[in-house]
């Protein structure tokens, strides 16, 4: 397992769609893994492929240590409730920056493990907030796009200062 270099915002590598997965090989395990160290490393509740340059459909979420690490091949959310909630949500690609954005409440997402096996996952609250979040990521929208332009602006030019001075 490896620790992988973070693509960081604004690299035009984040707003791409990731592409399917179509091998379930030692491949596929060893970037899920290196996902999962990389992730506790940033610190982090959820990584994608992209977020270390990898354009995959490829997912890990580790909301819970003692749950452990759920890993989502190729997920698509097939269904989400009318009710919306406000979660605090950030991005390993950009530490430090976080804001409340609107999501569905519950979803149920369609997706493959890493042997390919097809499975399906009913989430609400923090694991729905993730699912959407993540998901998002993997067809090239970053979350910062779900903000209004003003709070996108005012989060953007705080970022940069904060990258000067570090």
């Amino acid at each position: 397992m490896t620790i992988r270099p973070i693509v960081r915002y604004p690299d035009r590598r984040l707003t791409v769609a990731a592409r399917r997965v179509t091998a379930f090989d030692d491949g596929l395990r060893e970037l899920a893994a290196d996902l999962l160290e990389t992730m506790r490393a940033a610190p982090g509740i959820g990584i994608t492929a992209p977020h270390v340059g990898v354009p995959l459909r490829l997912v890990v979420l580790e909301l819970d240590a003692k749950a452990g690490a759920q890993t989502y091949v190729n997920p698509e959310i097939t269904w989400a409730s009318p009710e919306m909630i406000m979660h605090k949500e950030g991005s390993v690609s950009m530490p430090g920056i976080n804001d409340e954005v609107q999501r569905h409440a519950r979803v149920r997402i369609d997706y493959q493990d890493l042997e390919g096996i097809a499975r399906t996952d009913e989430s609400e609250g923090l694991r729905a907030v993730c699912h959407q979040h993540e998901i998002d990521q993997l067809d090239g929208m970053f979350w910062l796009q779900r903000l209004s332009r003003l709070k996108r602006e005012r989060l953007v030019k705080k970022f940069e200062k904060m990258t000067r001075t570090s």
